[in-house]
């Protein structure tokens, strides 16, 4: 099988490399393209490709191209971690947020509208050449903000594409190992949006064991989400709500935090990425030891003001080695090419299943997966603490998509309104202005 990862160059491609590299079965992929616009990232993370494979017998042969059709054409799956604009875009995405007195955050808030604004356009043109040219692969998006783009995608290639995000696995992982259970035999009840759900329970030989661990001090105290959010809140809620949820019921201390950072993510993150590119191309030799020196530290750090402020801690290191979407890719990949049947929690077509949004809106919630392709599951009704605020963000979701596609200014700053972390009509005008400033690939798309 052929598999193309859009976003070749970019610094999580050797996770998924080494995933494939795990795989032993037959009919497995056997050529990997790497594309990507910039030429000196796809040597670099070729060379990481190249020294993770030594040893190994067989293993996927990698191309690399900065040609779209060349690297889709034939695939039999595409994997889409596109960047527009960069670490730069995503600074700003950040910088004008907070100048406002806002979140700053790469996918919630407004920084995640003016990612999607800029990104729609170019995920619609992806999904529009792989019908062209690849009609019959599944399109796997990893790019942000996941919901908002498979949406898009999923007006060209329907059924077909499949957003996929390692927080909700990582939370039910996190709350079957406080019970002492295999995470493989529970059975979740999970219901969102990307980056906006909550586990409401966790089925277990007939039982839910959610009740019991939210009871239970010492069990919630092993759980990161639960030291983040705090033991009571989790249990007024009557659920365990996915981390980035800390931005919408913790917002002032959110930005208090962003804003006294140091760096923002993204900061850092180009920080840590250019020093590891400039690494390789001067020892391209050492370019493994260096790609796993940058993402421990990556790891490390991740959402690191959120945890220190509300006295989370450190993350665990069993969180750090247990791996996160690329597991999710290849075992959707499997069940679909080898007919493996599995359930995964998926960015999907809502259809029906979660009542009370559109049938058109992609929700993040548990699915059948096998050879004949991905069947979200129904869930409960929501109460309305949590269906509010799900219908709100994907309002603003759907308004963010038609904006990019028809470049309305007025729907734009619509979206960024509508937001339930923006505060006035006349703050939304500001940030689109800033964003627009500073953000080449979204002034082509929204000019002034």
């Amino acid at each position: 099988m052929k598999l193309a990862v859009l976003g070749g160059g970019g610094f999580r491609v050797p996770l998924v490399y080494g995933a494939l590299l795990r795989d032993t079965a037959k009919r497995r992929v056997d050529e990997v393209v790497l594309h990507d616009v910039s030429p000196d990232r796809l040597a670099a993370i070729g060379h990481v490709l190249g020294q993770l494979a030594e040893g190994h017998d067989d293993p996927p042969r990698v191309r690399v191209t900065t040609e779209l059709d060349e690297a889709l054409g034939g695939a039999d799956f595409v994997f889409s971690a596109i960047r527009v604009g960069g670490l730069a875009g995503r600074t700003a995405d950040e910088r004008v947020a907070l100048d406002l007195g806002l979140l700053g955050q790469e996918t919630t808030g407004p920084g995640g509208v003016s990612f999607g604004l800029r990104t729609i356009p170019v995920a619609v043109r992806v999904a529009e050449r792989v019908a062209a040219v690849a009609p019959r692969a599944w399109v796997i998006n990893f790019t942000n903000p996941a919901g908002m783009i498979t949406e898009a995608m999923r007006s060209v290639l329907g059924d077909r594409v499949a957003g996929i995000c390692d927080s909700p696995i990582g939370l039910i992982r996190r709350a079957a190992g406080a019970l002492g259970v295999d995470p493989a035999r529970v059975s979740p009840d999970y219901v969102g949006l990307n980056h906006l759900g909550w586990l409401r329970g966790l089925g277990y030989e007939g039982r839910d064991l959610l009740p019991g661990l939210l009871a239970d001090e010492e069990g919630l105290r092993q759980v990161e989400e639960a030291r983040l959010f705090g033991a009571d809140w989790v249990r007024t809620l009557g659920a365990l709500p996915n981390e980035y949820l800390y931005y919408y019921y913790f917002t002032r201390e959110s930005v208090a935090a962003a804003a006294a950072a140091e760096r923002t993510r993204g900061e850092a993150l180009v920080v840590q990425q250019d020093r590891f590119y400039a690494a390789v191309r001067e020892r391209p030799e050492r370019a493994l030891a260096a790609w796993r020196a940058t993402r421990a530290e990556r790891d490390a750090t991740y959402m690191a003001d959120s945890r220190e402020v509300s006295g989370a801690g450190e993350r665990a290191a069993a969180d750090l080695a247990a791996g996160g979407y690329e597991g999710i890719a290849l075992a959707l990949m499997a069940a679909i090419a080898r007919g493996e049947p599995a359930t995964m929690i998926l960015n999907v077509g809502n259809g029906g299943a979660v009542p009370g949004l559109p049938p058109e809106a992609v929700v993040e919630i548990p699915c059948a997966v096998d050879g004949s392709g991905i069947h979200p599951l129904a869930t409960r009704p929501l109460p309305g603490r949590f269906l509010g605020l799900m219908q709100q963000v994907k309002a603003v979701e759907q308004a963010t998509i038609e904006a990019a596609l028809t470049r309305s200014p007025a729907l734009a700053v619509q979206a960024l309104a509508l937001h339930p972390l923006v505060d006035s009509v006349s703050t939304a005008r500001l940030l689109l202005d800033g964003y627009r400033a500073r953000i080449p690939e979204l002034a082509a798309v929204l000019p002034g």
